[in-house]
């Protein structure tokens, strides 16, 4: 998949997330720490998703799902995710 196809999934997972309905988008115990340092709220991340852009493009190389780092604001203050892809299962993982 492109770069071009990774954001479009992504956007689409945010768009389709719906909490405890219909999961599609799964947080690493790491990222949630990250957010509570930061004072932020797991659903504004979640609709910032929505209009993300692609920082970079990771290569598969020792993961074991596509990946990619993007940034998204959230009132007006970048932040920066990185994100893997799992297609199988249509969710991405923060």
């Amino acid at each position: 998949m492109d770069s071009a196809e990774k954001i479009n999934f992504i956007r689409q997972k945010a768009c389709e997330h719906l909490p405890e309905a219909n999961e599609k988008i799964l947080w690493s115990v790491h990222a949630i720490r990250k957010l509570r340092l930061e004072r932020l709220r797991k659903v504004k991340v979640e609709e910032s998703l929505k209009q993300c852009e692609m920082v970079e493009d990771y290569a598969m190389e020792g993961r074991p799902l596509p990946g990619c780092l993007v940034i998204c604001f959230i009132g007006g203050m970048p932040f920066h995710s990185v994100i893997a892809l799992d297609y199988d299962s249509d969710r991405i993982f923060i």
